[in-house]
């Protein structure tokens, strides 16, 4: 007969039976539920291949699916001594407000949205870029201090998404996206001056939400910036526009779900959401007076110089 250790064969065969359908059942069902936020963890934390059709995470995927399977096969007797010390984490996340059992649904399902619709990156922002043009007159048009300028993004932030739910963790994002939907659909696009260029400050285009490509660029930041975003100005042959941060891609995941099903559904119906990535691998939307939703089509994608409102 053969043996391993101190066990037979017979007894090892013995050790990882499945006694009754139900077993096989319950283990199966228990091993989804605890495979799903693994492998949220490791989705979030291991380097992804970018391989065709997402199918680095998928094998990423069975892997933990068949190891947690295979774990909860050998250990069956404390299978549910297990399942309880994972219902009380999640429990004691819910009260204590972190990692939770919404969380985990919310985290999933962003996650599996992004890898069938995925957001689209244009290019890399490189730190080399040239200087940007009128840098000091239009810093100081950007009068994010002024109680008119805050008072329009308060304004804008109460008449649009107010009553969202669910995104705790991106409340400042989802307000500058208030603020974006109210001035792109009233702002009316009007030219500078013949030869010259003419740079308004916030509160000047906030009297008649009126101006060229640097007037509302201008514009929004104020707003956004009077509110605790952080945003800047992208420079390009004969315009700016300006593009609001996100964070890193994981953020992007919950971010790029937001927009396309909850937000600006039919604006961003079967269109990519656009955006650059900077030598920190910092994700930025385009938030363009061009665009009908943050993520739209870049105007023109050639990039000189960028200028970050801290």
């Amino acid at each position: 007969m053969i043996k391993l250790g101190s066990l037979t064969y017979q007894q090892l065969k013995e050790k990882f039976r499945i006694k009754s359908p139900w077993d096989l059942i319950i283990i199966f069902v228990l091993n989804i539920l605890i495979t799903i936020p693994i492998f949220i963890i490791a989705h979030h934390n291991f380097i992804t291949l970018d391989w065709a059709h997402h199918v680095d995470r998928v094998l990423l995927f069975l892997f933990i699916l068949i190891i947690i399977q295979f774990i909860l096969r050998a250990m069956r007797r404390v299978t549910l001594i297990s399942v309880i010390l994972y219902l009380i984490f999640l429990l004691f996340g819910t009260f204590s407000g972190t990692y939770n059992f919404k969380t985990v649904f919310e985290d999933y399902r962003s996650m599996m949205y992004t890898m069938s619709e995925d957001p689209y990156p244009q290019d890399i922002i490189i730190s080399k870029l040239l200087p940007f043009p009128n840098k000091s007159k239009i810093l100081a048009a950007v009068e994010y201090q002024n109680p008119k300028i805050r008072n329009f993004a308060i304004s804008a932030i109460n008449k649009h998404f107010k009553d969202v739910k669910g995104y705790y963790d991106y409340f400042t994002i989802i307000q500058s996206f208030a603020i974006f939907k109210e001035i792109n659909s009233r702002w009316n696009y009007v030219s500078d001056p013949k030869g010259h260029d003419y740079i308004a400050k916030a509160t000047e285009s906030l009297q008649y939400l009126s101006g060229d490509c640097d007037d509302h660029s201008i514009f929004m930041v104020a707003c956004i910036k009077s509110i605790g975003g952080t945003t800047r100005l992208i420079h390009t042959k004969g315009h700016i526009y300006p593009e609001l941060l996100i964070g890193n891609k994981n953020d992007l995941e919950h971010i790029n779900y937001a927009i396309k099903k909850v937000l600006f559904t039919k604006e961003s119906k079967n269109k990519p959401i656009n955006y650059h990535i900077d030598e920190r691998g910092n994700i930025w939307l385009n938030l363009d007076y061009t665009a009908k939703y943050p993520g739209g089509p870049f105007m023109n994608e050639e990039i000189l110089g960028a200028l970050t409102l801290d």
